[in-house]
C-alpha cells in the first residue's frame, strides 16, 4: 500500500517557536519549579545518589567534564524555563545511570572480562542513508543493536527488575510522546518511537563526553572541551556499558530457562565517530567499519535544519544564523575527519557506500555490507528487512524543505569548502 501523500513544509518559526495550545501550557506550568532548579553538579550528585541508594561514580574524572556543560548550559545556551527543567532531568538521568552500571560492576567485575567481538560501526552525517542503513542490518535478530528505551535507561534499577512489563517502555513512551507534541515536525526529519534502534552517543553521555551535548543547544565550551581531549578512555566506557547489557543479555536468557548462547555481535552507529575514527580502530580492533557518503552540502543543511528545529526542546529563542555557522563547522570538522582517516581502517573490513548507490538498491548494498563484515546474510534476515521497509515506508510522515538560506549559511562557499571530501569520495551535488 503507497503512503498517504503528506505535503512538504518548510520550517518558519526556528527563532520564534510556535507550540500548540496544549505544550504552551505544560511549558508554561514548569516555570516556577524550574527557577527553583540548581545546575550545578553537587546537588545533583547528591540527588542522583539520594534516589538510587547509590554513592560509586568510578572515575571521578567525569565531574570536571559536567562542570564544563553545566557552565555552557548556563552562560551560552539561552535556555528556556522548561529547557532548565529538561536538561536538569537529562543529566540527572545520566548521573543516576552511571551509578547503577558501576553498581552492576562492583558486584560483578566478572563483566569487564566479556568481550566485545567483532562489533559493525556504521560512519556517516545524517542524510547519507544511515538510520535507514541502520534498520535495515538490525532487522537481522542474530546481530545487535541499542533500542531507544534501553539507551536511556541501559541499566534497571533493582527495585523495579520484578516489575513486568519492563517500567522503561512506558516512560520512554512519555518522552517520545511530548517530542512528537513539542516537535510535530521532526519525525519528518527523524522518527523516533520506544523500540527504534538508536544510536550508542547516548551511552557516550554517560561518561559526559559526547556530541550529544552539543546537539541540544549552542554549547561552544563543550565543543572545545570535547575536541581538545583524546576520546579514547570514553570509547572505552562505552565497551563498559557493552558489556554491561551483554551480561544482562545473558542474565535474562538464563532465567528464562534457555540455554547459554554466545553474545550476539554489536551493530553500532553514530555521526560522531566520524572524527573519531582512529579511536575506534585503537578500542575496537576487530571492528568492521560501514562507511556512509552524500553530497557534503546536502549533509550540512540536512544537520543545521535538525539541531536548529530541536533546539526549541531547551532554548528559548534559537537562532538560525548562528546554529547554521556553528553546524557548518562542525560538518566540515567530521567530514575533514572522515576523509583525513578513513584509509587507516582496515581495507577487508571496511566498506564505503554511497547514498546514490544504496537508494537504488538497498538490499542488495546491504547483502554487500554482510560480506564485507563477514556476517551471514540469511533468508530470515531479508524477510525481516523487507517486512520492515513495508512496515515503515519512505516519507510516511512527509518532508521539510531543507535550505541553507535559512540558516545564512552561502552553498557555493560551503560546496568549495567541502571539496576535500566530495573529491575524494566522489559524491557530487545532490537535492
Amino acid at each position: 500500500m503507497q503512503p498517504e501523500f503528506v505535503p512538504t513544509v518548510r520550517i518558519n518559526d526556528y527563532a520564534e517557536p510556535i507550540f500548540s495550545v496544549e505544550v504552551d501550557a505544560i511549558r508554561e506550568s514548569v516555570s516556577d519549579f524550574a527557577a527553583q532548579l540548581r545546575l550545578e553538579s553537587e546537588p545533583m550528585l547528591e540527588q542522583a545518589s539520594a534516589e538510587t541508594g547509590l554513592d560509586d561514580y568510578g572515575d571521578e574524572g567525569f565531574r570536571a567534564r559536567l562542570d564544563i556543560i553545566l557552565g555552557s548550559l548556563i552562560k551560552e545556551a539561552g535556555l528556556s524555563p522548561f529547557g532548565v527543567l529538561s536538561n536538569h532531568t537529562f543529566l540527572l538521568g545520566l548521573l543516576k545511570n552511571r551509578l547503577q552500571i558501576e553498581s552492576l560492576i562492583a558486584k560483578h567485575p566478572e563483566i569487564s572480562e566479556i568481550p566485545i567481538d567483532r562489533p559493525i560501526f556504521i560512519v556517516g552525517l545524517p542524510r547519507t542513508g544511515t538510520t535507514h542503513l541502520h534498520n535495515l542490518i538490525s532487522s537481522d535478530s542474530s546481530l545487535r543493536s541499542l533500542p531507544y528505551w534501553e539507551s536511556l535507561e541501559p541499566v534497571l534499577p533493582e527495585s523495579e527488575r520484578l516489575i513486568t512489563p519492563d517500567p522503561r517502555y512506558a516512560r520512554t513512551q512519555v518522552a517520545v510522546d511530548w517530542i512528537d507534541a513539542a516537535m510535530p515536525l521532526f519525525k519528518r526529519m527523524h522518527d523516533m518511537t520506544v523500540n527504534h534502534v538508536h544510536e550508542e552517543i547516548q551511552l557516550l553521555a554517560i561518561d559526559f563526553s559526547s556530541m550529544l551535548f552539543e546537539s541540544m543547544a549552542h554549547l561552544p565550551s563543550v565543543r572545545d572541551d570535547y575536541l581538545a581531549r583524546d576520546q579514547t578512555p570514553h570509547y572505552e566506557y562505552l565497551t563498559k556499558i557493552l558489556q554491561v547489557l551483554n551480561w544482562l543479555d545473558a542474565r535474562k536468557a538464563e532465567s528464562a530457562g534457555e540455554p547459554p548462547r554466545p553474545a550476539r555481535r554489536w551493530l553500532l552507529k553514530s555521526p560522531q565517530h566520524g572524527e573519531q575514527l582512529k579511536v575506534l580502530a585503537r578500542v575496537f580492533p576487530d571492528a568492521s567499519f560501514v562507511v556512509t557518503h552524500r553530497d557534503p552540502v546536502a549533509v550540512t543543511t540536512s544537520v543545521a535544519t535538525m539541531v536548529t528545529y530541536g533546539a526549541r526542546m531547551s532554548v528559548a529563542n534559537p537562532d538560525p544564523i548562528v546554529y547554521g555557522r556553528y553546524w557548518s563547522d562542525r560538518v566540515e570538522d567530521l567530514l575533514r575527519g572522515v576523509a583525513t582517516d578513513r584509509d587507516l581502517l582496515p581495507d577487508s573490513r571496511t566498506i564505503d557506500v554511497c547514498f546514490d548507490d544504496f537508494m537504488r538498491d538497498d538490499v542488495a548494498m546491504v547483502k554487500r555490507v554482510f560480506e564485507v563484515c563477514d556476517q551471514p546474510f540469511s533468508p530470515s534476515a531479508e524477510v525481516a528487512m523487507h517486512a520492515f521497509m513495508e512496515r515503515h515506508p519512505r516519507g510516511r510522515h512527509g518532508t521539510v524543505v531543507y535550505t541553507l538560506e535559512d540558516f545564512g549559511v552561502d552553498p557555493d562557499e560551503r560546496r568549495k569548502a567541502l571539496a576535500f571530501y566530495s573529491d575524494k569520495f566522489g559524491v557530487g551535488r545532490s537535492a
